[in-house]
């Protein structure tokens, strides 16, 4: 006996067929009308009391405040200084202050934390430090130089680090030194 071969069209409706058949099933199971323990929920929660709702809470009432500015320095205008007045802060500092007259050097132009050294060269005058700036150059320094925006002076020059002692002004004419360093960048 030859077996028959379905075509792939007949199996398709077959199993269309089943799937309805199965789906007809599932539905029939939904077709209860009996509704009276959604009814017995519905009435019981509608029994229970209902509850109050607080009160808002009380407006505060802000008083106005008029602001009088007569007679108040204007905050957008700058403060004009006598040089007798410049001359009484300078001399309430502590005496250190950057010298403006000198030439600026090129690593002035940097940030102090945009600088990263790169390595030192032994010389017959002594060690240099050998520093990278933010433009990718590579610029050689040695005690004395200055770096940085601070006023920053070198003041040592180890293996693995330079050391340079900056000047902060806290205030107009009041500066201050404080020391940084750069170390060597693995």
């Amino acid at each position: 006996m030859k077996s028959r071969k379905l075509p792939l069209l007949t199996h398709r409706r077959v199993w269309v067929s089943v799937f309805c058949l199965f789906g007809a099933a599932l539905l029939s199971g939904c077709a209860n009308e009996d509704l009276s323990d959604l009814q017995a929920f519905i009435t019981a929660e509608k029994a229970k009391p209902k509850g109050s709702i607080e009160p808002l809470p009380g407006i505060k009432v802000v008083e106005p405040f008029i602001f009088n500015p007569d007679g108040l320095r204007d905050p957008f205008i700058p403060l004009e200084q006598t040089a007798e007045q410049a001359e009484a802060v300078a001399a309430a500092g502590s005496g250190i202050r950057p010298d403006l007259a000198r030439p600026k050097e090129e690593l002035e132009a940097f940030p102090l934390d945009s600088l990263r050294m790169v390595g030192t060269v032994s010389m017959k005058d002594g060690l240099w430090g050998l520093i990278k700036a933010g433009d990718s150059t590579v610029y050689r320094v040695r005690v004395g130089n200055y770096i940085g925006k601070n006023y920053g002076k070198i003041i040592r020059i180890l293996g693995d680090r330079i050391e340079v002692m900056e000047l902060i002004s806290d205030k107009p004419g009041v500066w201050r030194e404080q020391q940084a360093s750069l170390a060597l960048a693995e």
